[in-house]
């Protein structure tokens, strides 16, 4: 069996018929090619020749005849002198080897032809072959670039999603310790009006005698002890107050998702108010300060970078016990922030580092975290431009170190 695109092995019709084809002396030796090869042969014979197809000539005194044969078969007749007979042969000979290698050069131009052409058509059919496989490439490109955009689509839903939850956990979570902070002004406020309320109306009927007559009743009350501690419980009771809008004023900085855009804040202030926020959730004689250098113009996304590292102090605080020590440590370095969150708590196990900013992944027990925290923070300090580590040893303590760009990325 023969292979279709082998140009050696298949034949084409026009090839094979070029093999097959009965050759006559016209095909192979056109008239006007003939005149010209009898000429310089002529010369050679020593006589004028002449060249006839077909049949043998009839015998004619003073001309004789000598068969050109190719392939045993005469094609034609060289006619000349018989006293020149010897050199008519060798002439005919000659002759017969020109037509021999007129016909070996139409075959193999025959088959030259073939063999371009089974290479063209190969080529061809390749070329169909690639076409077909470049649209489906191009199909399958466009489908895997929808899917993409839509996975990236879920993934961008599910961050966002995960970033509220995370948010929103952490404002429930300061509220009960602002709660306590909030009621323990609020409790002395009131009554500090209580007793300001008692004082007048103790002065109210002072006032009331002393129009009746009663010249002693302004004095039977003391009405300059309840004047003086009169003002001293408005002076406490605005500071009471004064210290409630300051938590205020923190929570709805820490909780004002509309400053999730970009913006340039003073960091030294708004790690403070961090600071301030979380400070009743320390345990008891536990400690957190703060010390170093902080950009007061800082180019971020406040809400993100806020919610990133009140997750680390988070971590710190839930790692110490009473009387523990957690210090946020910043720096400038060259073209960059550095933040760190240094505890002496329990610390982290070897085996459970490579882990920690896994998504879900806690060392805590059951319920007492949702193993989020982290991942957040690295995920808007990468989203930031920054980068993020985690140093700790069991019962030694845990560093967190943090490198923001001073500029704003992308």
């Amino acid at each position: 069996m023969t292979d279709k695109h082998d140009p050696v092995m298949a034949v084409s019709p026009a090839a094979q018929a070029a093999f097959d084809h009965d050759w006559t002396l016209a095909e192979l030796l056109p008239a006007g090619e003939r005149a010209r090869l009898l000429d310089m042969l002529a010369p050679l014979v020593g006589a004028p020749l002449e060249l006839v197809d077909g049949d043998a000539p009839p015998a004619e005194p003073g001309r004789h005849a000598v068969a050109v044969a190719v392939d045993i078969e005469a094609l034609g007749w060289l006619l000349g002198p018989p006293e020149h007979a010897a050199a008519l042969a060798g002439a005919a000979g000659l002759l017969r080897q020109i037509l021999l290698a007129r016909q070996r050069y139409h075959m193999a131009s025959a088959l030259h032809v073939q063999s371009v052409q089974a290479d063209f058509d190969a080529l061809r059919e390749k070329h169909r072959a690639l076409e077909k496989s470049e649209a489906r490439y191009r199909e399958l490109a466009a489908q895997l670039e929808a899917r993409v955009a839509e996975q990236v689509g879920v993934i961008e839903t599910r961050q966002r999603q995960l970033y509220q939850a995370e948010r929103l956990a952490g404002i429930a979570q300061l509220a009960a310790g602002m709660a306590h902070e909030i009621n323990n002004p609020i409790g002395f406020v009131r009554s500090n009006l209580n007793s300001a309320r008692g004082y007048l109306r103790q002065l109210g009927e002072a006032l009331q005698a002393a129009e009746g007559g009663d010249a002693q009743a302004l004095k039977k009350i003391d009405a300059e002890f309840l004047l003086a501690d009169f003002a001293d419980l408005l002076k406490d009771s605005i500071d009471g107050v004064d210290r409630v809008a300051a938590i205020v004023r923190d929570l709805k900085g820490f909780s004002n998702v509309d400053r999730d855009e970009q913006a340039v804040i003073d960091l030294r202030a708004s790690l403070d108010e961090l600071c301030r926020l979380l400070g009743p959730r320390l345990p008891r004689d536990a400690q957190l300060t703060g010390e170093g250098e902080a950009a007061r113009q800082f180019p971020c996304r406040p809400g993100h970078l806020q919610q990133a590292l009140f997750n680390i102090l988070d971590n710190a605080i839930k790692a110490i016990g009473p009387g523990g020590r957690i210090v946020l440590r910043c720096s400038l370095e060259a073209g960059s922030q550095r933040i760190e969150v240094i505890d002496d708590g329990c610390g982290i196990a070897a085996a459970d580092l490579p882990r920690v900013f896994d998504p879900f992944f806690t060392t805590r027990a059951v319920g007492a975290g949702i193993g989020l925290g982290l991942t957040l923070a690295r995920d808007v300090i990468l989203a930031q431009g920054g980068r993020i580590e985690l140093h700790s040893q069991p019962g030694a303590g845990t560093r967190v170190d943090v490198r923001l760009p001073l500029e704003t990325q992308g």
